[in-house]
């Protein structure tokens, strides 16, 4: 037994204390759920997409208020950076079309919560289905890869612009139908609800509201998504008109402003999501 016992001490491991070394940087970061999350979201062509956007309708307005302080050189800086990344961004769209084809086939194949909603996702399908494809010959028209002039790429960008307007403004109805449904699924469980307790009430038997305060809470949440998606419509709404015209007196500060506040929303949601 002496013996067995001596051998295994021999085979045993020694563990030794490990030598701090200046080469070891990555024990100046302690560990990071944030930044797990932001590995997670930048990772992802929506996370870069959203973190892009709020840099590019921020830039519009730090170029506003460096123009207003006779700061010239520096608008000029913030220029050179913003125009980059609004060409990039519609660049990350050339992907467009195949989550749109998914879209198209879960729309017409999956039963829907009203008529309503089935129309208008089937117009707005329609609409991005001519918008994604004008974009790309944009930014090619743009960028002298195929052939077009500059007169008819503008008209171009008008069009596909008028699309995306005609799409926000049939969202403005689709967020008013799912509203509309949300107010009756909600007013049917409160009705549940009071139906339990005057039951309980009468037998003096409790009763259990984990199916209900359930149910409640996913109505919240989605009461939720409908504020944050109509704060985006509406960000987004001046944009598309201004856009979509030949001539458009709509400062470009504005611009900075109200696609600020679309891409911030979007920003959240996305983040939320990953």
């Amino acid at each position: 037994m002496a013996a067995a016992s001596k051998q295994e001490d021999i085979h045993k491991p020694v563990l030794r204390k490990e030598t701090p070394s200046i080469l070891a940087l990555g024990k100046l970061f302690p560990q990071s759920k944030t930044l797990d999350h932001a590995v997670r979201f930048l990772s992802q062509v929506r996370g870069t997409d959203k973190t892009l956007m709020v840099v590019q309708y921020f830039s519009k307005i730090l170029i506003w208020y460096f123009l207003k302080r006779g700061r010239e050189s520096t608008a000029q800086r913030v220029r050179n950076l913003a125009g980059p990344i609004s060409d990039f961004r519609i660049l990350l769209r050339y992907y467009g079309l195949l989550p749109l084809i998914q879209w198209m086939q879960y729309v017409d194949n999956t039963p829907s919560s009203s008529p309503l909603l089935l129309f208008v996702d089937r117009l707005q399908n329609i609409c991005n289905l001519i918008y994604y494809p004008l974009e790309h010959i944009y930014w090619l028209g743009a960028h002298e890869v195929i052939p077009i002039t500059m007169e008819k790429t503008n008209k171009i960008a008008i069009w596909s612009c008028r699309f995306w307007a005609a799409y926000v403004v049939l969202q403005f109805v689709h967020l008013a139908e799912e509203y509309r449904l949300y107010k009756t699924r909600l007013h049917s469980v409160e009705a549940q609800v009071r139906a339990a307790d005057l039951k309980a009430k009468e037998t003096g038997e409790p009763v259990d509201k984990t199916v209900y305060k359930a149910e409640l809470a996913a109505l919240k949440a989605e009461k939720a998504g409908i504020l944050i998606n109509t704060i985006i419509n509406t960000g987004y709404m001046p944009l598309t008109v201004h856009w979509s015209l030949e001539k458009s007196s709509f400062p470009d500060v504005g611009v900075g402003i109200f696609g600020g506040i679309a891409a911030v929303a979007q920003f959240y949601i996305t983040w939320k999501s990953t």
